[in-house]
């Protein structure tokens, strides 16, 4: 087991004055990564999926993987297009979703719990001021005007 250590930086300066940032996280006990550069159509096409290390359900294709969700600590998703966005898409064990437009360039960075995976991560629906939540199930992506690249990295226990 290795610790995987993620690091976000802002450099800017506006009117001589410095806003860098630096924040490191540490996750430990991190035994498989998977670094992958796979391809998005504009039809939807499952990216991620998510299951209990005993699930029978191994019909479904992911162009990225499957992983058990008990174990998974850290996912990064980058759009490597210099100009077409990616629309990923959320959903959860009740089957709702939330979706976020990844423009070119743009990563987004999905945490996952330190000792939980992404159990009982997420929750979609028409309010969130009643949380209850569930299970990420799966992710899915599709390109916007034209396929593009996407590099996904996973760290997992």
């Amino acid at each position: 087991m290795a610790t995987l250590t993620t690091t976000i930086k802002e450099e800017i300066t506006l009117n001589n004055n410095s806003y860098n940032n630096e924040r490191s996280l540490d996750i430990s006990s991190v035994n498989e990564v998977v670094k992958r550069i796979v391809t998005v159509s504009t039809t939807e096409s499952g990216l991620l999926g998510f299951s209990t290390a005993s699930s029978t359900d191994l019909s479904k294709s992911y162009l990225a993987g499957q992983f058990d969700e008990d174990d998974v600590r850290y996912i990064r998703i980058t759009n490597l297009d210099s100009t077409n966005h990616v629309t990923l898409t959320f959903r959860d064990e009740d089957s709702t979703e939330f979706a976020i437009k990844v423009d070119a360039g743009h990563s987004f960075i999905y945490p996952g719990d330190n000792s939980g995976g992404v159990k009982d991560t997420m929750h979609a629906g028409g309010s969130a001021l009643t949380v209850s939540l569930n299970d990420l199930v799966d992710i899915t992506a599709t390109a916007d005007t034209d396929s593009c690249d996407v590099e996904v990295f996973v760290g997992s226990a």
